[in-house]
């Protein structure tokens, strides 16, 4: 019988893909299901759960070579010290997705402060070293198993919020994947930085017309959504940040009164301009900052904690605070604390991250991304430049979210 363009085609790619088939096949761990299944010549077998019929499954169809290794960056020893504690591993197997996975070829990922936290075994004691680093991607599915091809295509664009992002090609559950319109830094911008902006406000901030709202590092990732969406809940806005440049961002995006923290005293401003207080804090800071922030709580006031960045490359990851007259301020005030790890809301992710999306594709969102363009070493590109990406912004240079750019040199369609 002979075969129509589509079937020719498919075959070409069949021909060019197997020798990453035959390289994955020994991965493939055959787990039988707890019926067998009989086959056509009578006799009973095992059915595994993957078996090379759904080889297809595991392919890129459209002429982009998958390769056999690949780059990714491995935690090889706990350190707040991200250089020291990571490398550069540069002849990793290229991993073959299960049933309901996705292979994603990763061209944008995210770099955030809690890098470090993660790179120093802070956020879960009982992991060891070696172990992938990474939370944040943005790239095309080019390869997935039969159960997640019922809801995605191979050349669909997907964003993930997962451990294991540093790497050229990533791992992730259908079920966990985020589909988006394109493949644009921007959007990657709203995962871990606009999620969490958006719905611990929304959770914890009770905001409303009229409300003033301090945003600490209001210029950073997660910081400039902060700003944005507490205008649009009609508040008055107070944003810090370290430049001159950085102000002018900020009064860009809507920022009523960005304070200069370098030229300026914070305290001493707040206590002028607003001798009332301010009724929300979304602080990142900690620190001075933090007891700053406390202290410029008005009645009812809320500080929401979703960070201390000042700490982090410290041995014990915070800076002190004067904790010891905390609660008679919360109490004279009516005022509180909570703390905020989007860890613990991402059954709300999904949600949050659609809502976020359509502003942005409406322009009503401002993602600024920073590139690296005007960093010493030049633009992030690279797994290799994470590393330069991670010490720019703990020096408080970028504006917006830092993304790095990770270019393929295979021949794609996609």
């Amino acid at each position: 019988m002979a075969l129509n363009a589509q079937s020719s085609a498919w075959l070409r790619s069949w021909r060019t893909q197997w020798g990453w088939l035959r390289h994955h096949q020994q991965q493939l761990q055959l787990t039988p299901l707890a019926s067998p299944e009989r086959s056509c010549l009578g006799d009973t077998r095992p059915r595994p759960i993957v078996d090379m019929s759904y080889s297809r499954h595991f392919l890129d169809f459209k002429g982009s070579s998958i390769p056999t290794s690949m780059k990714k960056l491995v935690a090889t020893k706990l350190s707040p010290n991200f250089r020291e504690a990571v490398t550069l591993q540069r002849d990793a197997p290229v991993p073959l997705p299960g049933d309901g996975d996705l292979l994603v070829r990763n061209r944008f990922v995210g770099i955030n402060a809690s890098d470090i936290n993660y790179s120093a075994g802070r956020y879960d004691t009982s992991v060891k070293p070696p172990f992938d680093v990474g939370f944040e991607g943005i790239g095309e599915v080019v390869a997935l198993g039969l159960s997640a091809s019922a809801r995605y295509t191979v050349g669909q664009t997907v964003a993930y919020m997962r451990p294991g992002a540093f790497a050229e090609y990533t791992i992730v559950p259908a079920k966990e994947a985020i589909p988006v319109p394109s493949v644009k830094p921007e959007f990657l911008a709203l995962l871990v930085s606009g999620t969490t902006a958006y719905i611990s406000l929304k959770e914890l901030g009770q905001l409303s017309e009229g409300k003033t709202v301090l945003v600490t590092a209001a210029a950073g990732g997660t910081g400039q959504f902060a700003v944005q969406l507490a205008k649009k809940a009609k508040c008055h806005v107070i944003g810090t940040c370290s430049s001159d440049e950085k102000s002018s961002f900020l009064k860009s995006i809507g920022c009523d009164h960005p304070i200069n923290y370098r030229t300026e005293n914070v305290a001493a401003v707040l206590k002028k301009d607003y001798p009332k207080g301010v009724d929300v804090v979304y602080e990142s800071v900690g620190g001075k900052m933090f007891d700053m922030a406390v202290n410029s709580l008005s009645i009812k006031g809320r500080l929401i904690v979703i960070g201390f960045i000042s700490g982090y490359q410290t041995r014990t990851g915070i800076q002190p605070v004067h904790a010891e007259m905390l609660p008679a301020k919360l109490l004279t005030k009516s005022a509180s604390i909570q703390g905020f790890f989007l860890n613990h809301y991402f059954s709300e992710c999904q949600m949050a991250m659609k809502h976020l999306v359509e502003m942005c594709e409406n322009r009503e969102l401002v993602c600024e991304v920073d590139l690296g363009n005007m960093a010493p070493e030049g633009k992030f590109t690279g797994l290799e430049s994470v590393f330069n990406a991670i010490d720019y912004m703990y020096m408080g240079k970028n504006h917006g979210k830092i993304v790095v750019e990770l270019p393929h040199s295979v021949n794609s369609k996609l």
